[in-house]
């Protein structure tokens, strides 16, 4: 578990990640378990961002930090360099659960600006975090952390060397284990119960992989209209999270 791969992110490395954006910024200067290694900012955005006395800050111009950056990316006038977050481990992660709470999984789920915009919905929601193959998940990112809008900082993130596996210890930890597919004949409606849910989310396309359904309890469906084929995976997580929420 943790094992990290190279990132084409940004200009930054999987070792240090680099992120932009100002609430993406903020989030990790406010976030103890973060260490910021560089900082580059326009005077204006240095100033409204308050760095903390021992982060150095590089003044550039916009055009400086736009090459920081990959094209077109809306840096606002600042980008920094960090180290990773520590790894969180799934039995951590279960442990603190409490018994009423909702866990994401996902199976595959690849796109940087999805997973980052899950952990914005985890974060709204309430839920204690998310799962992810290590192999099959992005690492940390400018473009996952800018879409992710803080939650990147402060959603639990367990990534696991084995989906079914994780699957498995879930289940033992007392969740009911919920996989969404748009061919399932049950509700989600009437597939969530009181206690412990993990909501578990297929890539879009192949959705979730057969061996990753046969370790759920549960196969449901959300309940929209003909007027779509499917839900993005981001979307189809937030409606979920919200079912779940006041189930």
């Amino acid at each position: 578990m943790g094992r990290r791969k190279k990132s084409h992110q940004g200009r930054g490395t999987v070792a240090r990640p680099r992120f932009w954006g100002r609430h993406a910024v903020a989030a990790a200067l406010d976030n103890p378990r973060r260490t910021i290694v560089k900082a580059w900012a326009t005077g204006e955005a240095a100033e409204f961002m308050q760095f903390p006395a021992d982060v150095a800050v590089t003044l550039a111009d916009v055009a400086d930090l736009g090459r920081l950056v990959p094209k077109d990316a809306p840096h606002q006038g600042v980008v920094i360099e960090a180290e990773p977050l520590e790894d969180i481990w799934l039995d951590e992660l279960l442990a603190d659960a409490p018994e009423r709470s909702t866990l994401l999984v996902l199976d595959q789920v690849t796109d940087p600006h999805n997973v980052g915009a899950i952990l914005r919905s985890a974060a709204a929601f309430g839920a204690v975090g998310i799962v992810t193959q290590d192999r099959h998940s992005p690492p940390e990112g400018g473009a996952l952390a800018k879409a992710a809008s803080g939650a990147l900082e402060t959603v639990r993130w367990a990534r696991v060397v084995n989906l079914a596996r994780a699957l498995g210890e879930i289940a033992e930890a007392g969740f009911w284990r919920i996989g969404l597919a748009g061919d399932a004949d049950l509700d989600i409606k009437d597939a969530l119960g009181p206690g412990r849910v993990a909501l578990v989310l297929g890539a879009e396309g192949p959705g979730m992989r057969s061996n990753t359904r046969e370790h759920c309890d549960a196969i449901a469906r959300l309940p929209i209209t003909s007027a779509v084929e499917s839900l993005n995976v981001s979307n189809a997580a937030a409606v979920a999270l919200y079912a779940a929420s006041v189930a």
